[in-house]
């Protein structure tokens, strides 16, 4: 026998009356219950708790026992759980109920309650839900939370895929239009409707980028880069946008170190986050975008995780709009959450933002009071290279890189493979021909002359690209390899892209893009 069962058996007298033994026994159950027991009488007085329902209840026993309920919890006769207990002390009945327990201190708990009537009042077992209602809202959360990713999961695999078709068709559609115009005199009348398809292709193109920033896979082209160029180079445009209402401000202080980042991306970053501010401000403001170099270290990278302290470009947009509070600020960047009116708005814009700079290996954070504005600070690391002149994006004909090296041209899509040799050929390449892997590898083995370039689409139906480059560098192994894809970089990941180091062009595809990107990697090495 225990210790303590030995002593407490010691303590009851050999004279002690059964009844007097049995009330002892149940005193002892109900003071060591773990559930709250509590004895009001019909003048609403406490006539018994125990320690449970004391500490339930945030109170000692001697502030309880004899006062009554609405002296120890002012209000209390006006909850619901007081209409219960009236009715149950008035028609001598049992119930239950779960009831919510407003704190002093601003707290709640969660009980369950039963009432059971008794010779001088109600009895309330009381139990306590509140620790078990917060795990089960976690476990909840969590499972919301697994759901979402699942869904953004299966998103991202559709936007791939989405995203490859459209590529392919966009290959063809562009790339033909930029050949059409080169053949085209600039007073032919045909001129004005082809730039048009090239422009509408164009647009298109776009809306696949943002397509794929939003599973945040796009496939970037980073370069060193100046923000502040790529702040004024946008600015008339930007005025546009806003309106004449709201005031744009361009704040540059000192000369700004350059980034390593993709420039379409981040003026998708700067247009989505001035459109965001231009909606705060629907009766007017005033918009500043900001540039400056910060240094991130100590109290910042303490409060802000994930920041790794060092040297930073900051890129900030403030508007003088309506705020935020705290709690729409904790999900702005959630995908889908809006705060727009149904319509206006997808609830993807400022998710793209984040996961942009995400990839580029920045940081995005909010700072905003209701009424007061809002403003958003990105951060990209600072490089110490000094930003190249940024290349035009449309070259003339005439500037196309040509050559008379043999390539071999492997890619499953009819249309893309019959342009892209079109393009070669016009440049002065010798071009051959496959339609997938196993084409290829018969063509190297039974062609007799020299192939200078292997170009190849990265997923291929039975062997990738980089399967094929890898194969044919054994028969050829002075042969160059270019990679093409529609795909995200997830896909082109998972095929060996990445870590195989091979020149990659991303679809669509251009004349200027593909013949630039040819040359470069026949000129490499």
């Amino acid at each position: 026998m225990a210790e303590a069962d030995r002593a407490s058996c010691a303590e009851v007298s050999p004279f002690e009356s059964d009844q007097a033994a049995s009330e002892r026994v149940a005193r002892d159950v109900l003071e060591n219950l773990l559930e709250g027991c509590q004895v009001i009488g019909f003048d609403w007085k406490y006539l018994y708790a125990n320690d449970a329902a004391a500490a339930q209840g945030h109170r000692s026993r001697e502030d309880l026992l004899g006062r009554t309920m609405m002296e120890c919890y002012p209000g209390i006769d006006q909850s619901p759980f007081f209409g219960v207990l009236r009715r149950c002390m008035q028609e001598r009945k049992r119930d239950r109920m779960e009831n919510e327990f407003d704190y002093a201190d601003g707290t709640k708990g969660l009980f369950e309650l039963r009432f059971i009537p008794v010779p001088r009042g109600i009895c309330i077992l009381s139990l306590d839900l509140t620790e078990s209602k917060r795990t089960s809202e976690a476990l909840a959360k969590s499972q919301d939370q697994l759901q979402h990713s699942q869904k953004l999961d299966a998103v991202g695999r559709l936007a791939g895929g989405v995203a490859h078709d459209f590529n392919n068709m966009l290959s063809v559609i562009l790339s033909y239009s930029a050949l059409a115009l080169a053949d085209l005199k600039p007073s032919d009348p045909l001129r004005e409707d082809i730039e048009e398809i090239r422009k509408a292709g164009e647009r298109a193109a776009a809306l696949t980028r943002q397509l794929l920033a939003f599973s945040r896979q796009q496939m970037l082209e980073p370069r060193v880069l100046d923000l502040d160029e790529l702040v004024r180079g946008m600015q008339k445009m930007l005025e546009r946008i806003i309106g004449e209402d709201i005031t744009l401000e361009v704040s540059r202080g000192v000369r700004v170190s350059p980034v390593f980042a993709d420039p379409g991306q981040l003026e998708q970053v700067l247009m989505n986050l001035v459109v965001n501010a231009r909606d705060a401000m629907p009766r007017g403001g005033k918009l500043t975008i900001e540039t400056s170099n910060v240094n991130l270290a100590g109290d910042y990278t303490k409060t802000h995780f994930g920041v790794e302290g060092g040297d930073y470009v900051m890129l900030a947009v403030s508007d003088t709009g309506m705020g935020m509070d705290k709690e729409t600020q904790a999900r702005i960047f959630e995908p889908f959450f809006t705060t727009k009116a149904p319509g206006s708005g997808t609830g993807l814009g400022l998710s793209t933002v984040y996961g942009s700079i995400k990839q580029s290996g920045g940081h995005i954070w909010v700072y905003s009071e209701p009424g007061k504005g809002t403003s958003f600070k990105v951060y990209l690391p600072a490089r110490a290279t000094p930003a190249a002149d940024k290349p035009s994006t449309i070259q003339p004909q005439e500037t196309l890189l040509t050559g008379s090296e043999t390539i071999l041209l492997v890619e499953d899509d009819e249309q893309v493979r019959v342009v892209a040799e079109d393009i070669l050929r016009r440049a002065g390449y010798h071009v051959l021909q496959a339609r997938n892997a196993g084409e290829a590898l018969l063509t190297c083995e039974q062609f007799p002359q020299r192939i200078h370039l292997l170009l190849t689409d990265v997923v291929m139906p039975q062997m990738s690209g980089v399967q094929l480059a890898r194969r044919l560098a054994q028969i050829r192994p002075d042969m160059k390899v270019l990679c093409m894809s529609g795909y995200t970089d997830e896909a082109v990941l998972r095929h060996g892209m990445i870590e195989s180091g091979l020149a990659f062009v991303q679809k669509p595809l251009t004349p200027d893009r593909l013949l630039s990107k040819v040359r470069t990697t026949l000129g490499s090495g």
